[in-house]
């Protein structure tokens, strides 16, 4: 567990990540966080994006279902 500190940025709130967290997301100044709710009324930070990942789970069933009309038309 990791204790963060909220403060005043300008006129909304921010939390400063510790390098250590920040090695662990693998992100870096200016790339964008995800702040997702949990079903257990939680929050996951994350840096990727889960809506991202839920249309490339619908491309790859399109890609399985239509596997050899893709390889004719590759041609």
């Amino acid at each position: 567990m990791v204790k963060l500190k909220v403060r005043k940025v300008g006129h909304s709130l921010g939390v400063v990540l510790p390098k250590e967290v920040i090695n662990r997301l693998h992100t870096q100044d200016g790339q964008t966080l995800f702040l997702v709710e949990t079903p257990d009324s939680g929050y996951r930070l994350t840096p990727y994006d889960p809506a991202f990942e839920q249309k490339m789970a619908k491309a790859e069933e399109i890609i399985d279902r239509y596997r050899n009309t893709l390889h004719v038309l590759a041609q």
